[in-house]
């Protein structure tokens, strides 16, 4: 397909070798490049046991084991970040299918401060550069944020910085490793209480923040009829009928909670740590005819749920987990399978990143864990998950990876923010509209290209005496929808001739 002419393009394909799309259900990739690859750990390890040796074998003195071990801890970081910094600023790219088109740094962004001239027109910005140089208000985009944002290639580069090592060494690494209770209630109020307005003037009616589902990729569905999807299709992979008590955690605005009782008849129970959400749900389920027997969301973490072992038969957990944690993510699982009866089903969707990642990944999740989502450190592999859910002893079902889904989700969402911008101007100040700009517009990008994705996972107990064949109506990805005409595959039909067939 010939490519839409635009300030950035010139209209004239940008390389050989590589396509691009036009579905009205995501916004197309004008220029899908490659970056640096990740690192080999095994470059690694041989550097940061070769260091020492060599430094060893230089000094005149120290030859005995224990001083090796003592240069093996003082060497380690440093030649870990020596290894990290050469790989990410001249490694090679994963493919050069994609050619860059060399256009001047200041075709796609203006840097206004003195100290941010040495980047000139030919040279690249490191992306932490630039962000934190254009949420203070000293660059900006000199355009629509998510359009410069799709020839990021072109003018930025995803080096590691030293404010990017400083970051993960004194902050995102404590944090993983303490990771307690109170962190977590501290850092989802700070994020989910700053003001339902300010979520509103983005995810719209729905009040729904996670991955909405795409039904038609020839048509552009509206926020809503995405959103509407997943509900349906949670409740639907829940097998949800009248006499189940389901538990939503992490129920955010009580959406789902509501959408779950009100059409399936279901008794729901919601829990969230934000004050704002629970006030909100609450008010939702009455709403809309869900009666306090029937449906409540209650503010509390999921470690104090007040309910004994089996108590539920349906379970939902949607994009939460990430904020549990590394540390606890083993233990939370433990305690969801506690909860569940035993001929109970859980869905699971958790946002996650690619095993084989590139640099620009570590950029993007580093911000993403800096300025929109501090403690979510648990958004991993989808093998890590799927391991932590088997060592938990639950059995997966389905698994769903939904990336693109949510790429055209966040699309929703970026125009949503833009077309609000002079609302959350007035309320909240330049700096939050700028960082939430870039979060949505780089996001769209992540998610649709496999740096970041969410799977949503049907489980259930690994137990015997679960009756598995009950589960074979919801089971939607074994049911064929195709309007293709076939006709069955026959032959050697003398071979069965005399046998009887069942």
């Amino acid at each position: 397909m010939a490519e839409e002419k635009t300030a950035f393009n010139d209209g004239e394909p940008a390389a050989q070798g590589f396509r691009t799309t036009n579905y009205p259900a995501i916004a197309n990739p004008p220029f899908p490049a490659e970056g640096s690859a990740a690192f080999s750990n095994y470059e690694l390890a041989f550097a940061l046991f070769a260091g020492p040796w060599i430094v060893q074998r230089i000094l005149p003195f120290g030859r005995s084991w224990y001083f090796y071990c003592f240069l093996f801890v003082l060497l380690g970081v440093p030649i870990a970040i020596g290894y990290w910094t050469f790989k990410s600023k001249f490694g090679s790219r994963l493919n050069e299918k994609a050619k860059f088109p060399g256009k001047p740094l200041s075709t796609y962004i203006t840097l206004k401060d003195e100290s941010l001239k040495k980047y000139n027109e030919t040279k690249k910005i490191p992306m932490q550069v630039f962000h934190d140089a254009y949420f203070g208000g000293k660059a900006d985009f000199n355009g629509d944020v998510l359009e410069i944002m799709e020839w990021r290639h072109d003018w930025a580069s995803f080096e590691f910085t030293p404010e990017l090592f400083r970051y993960v060494l004194f902050h995102l690494i404590p944090d993983v490793i303490i990771h307690s209770q109170s962190q977590d209630e501290e850092q989802v109020r700070d994020h989910y209480d700053r003001g339902d307005d300010f979520y509103s003037w983005f995810l719209g009616p729905r009040m729904i923040y996670t991955s909405g589902v795409i039904s038609d990729i020839n048509r552009m569905e509206t926020l809503e009829e995405l959103q509407d999807n997943k509900l349906k299709m949670v409740c639907e992979k829940l097998d949800l009928k009248p006499t189940d008590k389901m538990l939503d955690i992490g129920c955010g605005w009580g959406t789902l909670a509501t959408f779950a009782s009100k059409n399936y008849g279901a008794d729901v129970t919601g829990v969230t740590l934000a004050r704002n959400q629970t006030e909100f749900g609450n008010k939702r389920l009455r709403e809309n005819g869900v009666s306090e027997d029937k449906g409540r969301i209650l503010c509390m973490d999921y470690r104090d749920i007040p309910r004994s072992k089996g108590y539920f038969n349906k379970i939902s957990c949607l994009e939460m987990a990430e904020h549990v944690g590394i540390k606890r993510y083993g233990t939370f699982l433990k305690e969801v399978y506690d909860l569940l009866d035993d001929d109970g089903l859980l869905v699971f969707q958790v946002a996650g990143i690619r095993t084989c990642w590139q640099f620009e990944d570590l950029n993007w999740g580093l911000f993403m864990n800096k300025y929109v989502f501090p403690g979510a450190d648990a958004s991993l592999p989808l093998g890590w998950v799927i391991k932590q859910l088997e060592s938990a002893n639950f059995e997966i079902k389905t698994v769903d990876v939904l990336g693109v889904h949510y790429s055209a989700t966040i699309h929703r969402w970026y125009l949503n923010w833009v077309s609000n911008k002079e609302k959350v101007l007035a309320k909240y100040g330049e700096r939050w509209y700028r960082i939430w700009v870039y979060f949505l517009a780089y996001s769209v990008i992540a998610s649709r290209q496999g740096s970041a994705s969410v799977f949503q996972i049907t489980a259930h107990k690994n137990l015997n005496a679960f009756h598995r064949v009950e589960g074979v109506p919801s089971h939607g990805n074994i049911h064929a929808h195709t309007s293709v005409k076939y006709e069955p595959v026959v032959s050697h039909q003398e071979m069965w001739a005399d046998q009887t067939l069942h």
